[in-house]
């Protein structure tokens, strides 16, 4: 008896994609930049299919207080840090977030500021919540998420955190085109940016792409010296503000 021939399965759908700019440099009279994304999706069996861009920049510590009233006067609160938050933040898409997959999916992905994983102060405790690990801190108790949501409206203020639920359109058959804005307070370093292919619901391909952003001349001179001899650097600002100082006066006493 001929054993029976099981039919080929359908090979899975996969995503490239490539960024047209790998490095921004910065200047001074940097006002910012606009990072033009190219991919394509390979799909045999062309099913419906939705694209997600999700570009983070390297994370930085976030010190927030907010105002309290004692005896009459408007005073800061003790400050919470949240560690871990990315110091730029988008996410963009073919169409709305919440149409592409359901929010256990956006939560494991981080996708959405709604999701965006952001790490808390000291004293918490994790718990799984939703099918996933969510962070829940004991010191703020309930009001951790009145912190967390004061975090991402700073950010998204300064227009360092955003959604563009229409950021990434097919252009042909199969190709697709996003474009990044990057501000001109975009933070300096390493960004990651996730290229994620949805089809029903469910991310079945991704692809990483790295950029990065880094000052050039003079002020990236300025600025290793300032991160890596702040005592260095500290000393040469001083000295140099009192030469002016003196050089001025000088000047003036001359007229």
């Amino acid at each position: 008896m001929t054993p029976a021939v099981l039919p080929p399965p359908n090979p899975p759908a996969v995503v490239s994609a490539a960024l047209t700019e790998a490095n921004v440099r910065v200047r001074t009279d940097f006002r910012g930049a606009r990072i033009v994304l190219y991919g394509a999706v390979f799909d045999p069996q062309a099913r419906p299919s939705d694209v997600v861009v999700i570009v983070r920049g390297p994370e930085q510590p976030v010190r927030i207080a907010r105002k309290v009233r004692v005896f009459g006067l408007w005073l800061n609160s003790r400050p919470v840090v949240f560690q871990g938050a990315p110091g730029f933040y988008i996410a963009a898409s073919t169409r709305p977030l919440e149409e592409i997959a359901r929010f256990r999916v956006l939560r494991q992905l981080g996708a959405g500021v709604d999701h965006l994983p952001i790490r808390a102060p000291a004293e918490q405790q994790v718990e799984t919540r939703y099918g996933v690990r969510d962070v829940v801190v004991s010191r703020l108790g309930a009001d951790y998420l009145l912190w967390r949501r004061a975090v991402v409206r700073l950010k998204t203020a300064a227009g360092l955190y955003s959604e563009d639920q229409r950021g990434v359109r097919f252009v042909d058959d199969g190709l697709f085109r996003a474009e990044i804005a990057l501000p001109a307070q975009a933070p300096i370093g390493r960004y990651r940016a996730d290229i994620i292919l949805f089809q029903d619901g469910r991310a079945v391909s991704t692809k990483t792409r790295v950029l990065t952003v880094e000052k050039v001349g003079v002020e990236r001179t300025l600025y290793v010296l300032a991160h890596e001899r702040p005592w260095t650097y500290g000393v040469l600002s001083m000295g140099l503000a009192l030469a002016v100082g003196w050089g001025a006066s000088f000047a003036f006493r001359r007229r």
